[in-house]
């Protein structure tokens, strides 16, 4: 009697074998949000950042203010530079422009400070409680990309202005007492009103403002006519306050990085892309008779040529060994459970060992072992298992 060789040793697919399948399955996924995340890191290093000196009028820097204060000074006014609200206020007089930048540094009692200060107030950029103070019924309308805009409005300086490129800016509700112009998304990003007995200017953007942009369009034109020629002008430039002051008005959402919520918004693209990818059908579930009968013996064909063309020899093997043990184990008395019960295996091999009178090796490389190394062992394994089962079968 000519025995068929046994196939190889039993064993069970090992850890690192299930971790690389679920990687390959994976890897496209993993792969995408990793370059997203390095787009959203690389955009957010090369967004640029203020320095200490941004909007500084001493400062020669891309950032600083130094060109706009020369250009008053060439027309006749005097730009006075202030680091603290208390400053501002002691050289602020009737007829004075106070020009307030970098507002996030002030304290609720220097706001306070600049709402009793006589002149005019022209706000760059301001947070919502300077806004709420100094500006009373200016409400913010959200941030605008556009990068110019034209006047839109009748005002006097505006219009000789003409084109300004504001950059990233803050827009504004339109005041029911006052003007709005250069609007974007039908939002103003400059608004003009009388408060009290002075006129208050606000502008939702200052990089117009800097050395790096001020001759681009018509930024010059703009910064001058908003300042006009008053006698003199202080520019409130607050030094970075301490610790605990209880500076600024930022809130957690203005202090996360753009590159963050740029992150955030492409992992929720990315989300639900997949989601769509991925799914199987659109719409509900709708049940539909098969126009056909359709052949067990087919079924079974086209499953096949599947695994083959797949070269899935794996899960071929597998369907192969968990049909052989499904038909055995009733056979041997043992519940249907236990076929593809990993703890019963040992008692499976044992109980057909005994029956068929092979060895418990032969027969756990049979039922349990690895996947064959080419289509030969696949065909080799087959025979073995309808050995095995016919022989369980006649004793």
């Amino acid at each position: 009697m000519v025995t068929q060789a046994p196939p190889q040793a039993p064993a069970e697919p090992s850890a690192g074998q299930v971790a690389r399948r679920r990687w390959r399955s994976s890897r496209g996924i993993v792969g995408v949000l990793f370059a997203l995340a390095v787009i959203a890191v690389v955009l957010a290093a090369l967004r640029p950042t203020g320095s200490n000196e941004q909007l500084d009028p001493t400062s020669a820097k891309r950032d600083g203010t130094r060109a706009i204060a020369e250009l008053l000074k060439q027309r006749g006014t005097p730009v006075t530079v202030a680091r603290h609200a208390s400053e501002a206020a002691a050289a602020s007089t009737p007829r004075s422009m106070l020009v307030v930048s970098r507002s996030e540094r002030l304290t609720d009692a220097d706001i306070e400070r600049l709402r009793s200060t006589p002149g005019d107030l022209l706000l760059l950029a301001p947070g919502r409680d300077v806004l709420a103070v100094l500006a009373p019924g200016v409400t913010s309308a959200g941030p605008s990309f556009e990068e110019t805009s034209d006047p839109g409005c009748e005002m006097p300086f505006a219009k000789l202005a003409g084109r300004v490129k504001f950059g990233d800016s803050q827009t504004y509700d339109d005041p029911d007492e006052g003007v709005g112009c250069y609007k974007a998304a039908g939002s103003p990003r400059l608004v003009s009103l009388i408060a009290g007995n002075r006129s208050v200017t606000v502008v939702g953007s200052s990089g117009f403002l800097t050395n790096e942009h001020l001759d681009e369009e018509g930024n010059a034109a703009l910064a001058m006519g908003m300042i006009g020629v008053p006698p003199s002008v202080i520019w409130l430039i607050p030094d970075k306050p301490a610790a605990g002051s209880g500076a600024g008005d930022k809130t957690i959402t203005d202090m996360v990085p753009f590159g963050v919520w740029l992150f955030f918004l492409e992992l929720v693209v990315t989300v639900l892309l997949v989601a769509a990818w991925r799914a199987r059908r659109l719409g509900p579930v709708v049940a539909e008779a098969l126009p056909v009968a359709v052949r067990s013996a087919e079924t079974v064909e086209g499953r096949a040529r599947l695994y083959r063309a797949a070269r899935a020899r794996d899960r071929a093997s597998d369907a192969l060994r968990s049909g052989a043990r499904e038909r055995i184990v009733p056979l041997l008395g043992l519940p249907r459970g236990s076929a593809q019960d990993p703890a019963s295996m040992h008692e499976i091999v044992a109980a057909v060992a005994v029956r068929t009178g092979r060895e418990e090796a032969y027969v756990g490389a049979a039922l349990y072992g690895p996947e064959p190394a080419d289509d030969a062992g696949l065909i080799a394994l087959t025979d073995v298992l309808d050995d095995l089962e016919r022989q369980v079968r006649q004793s």
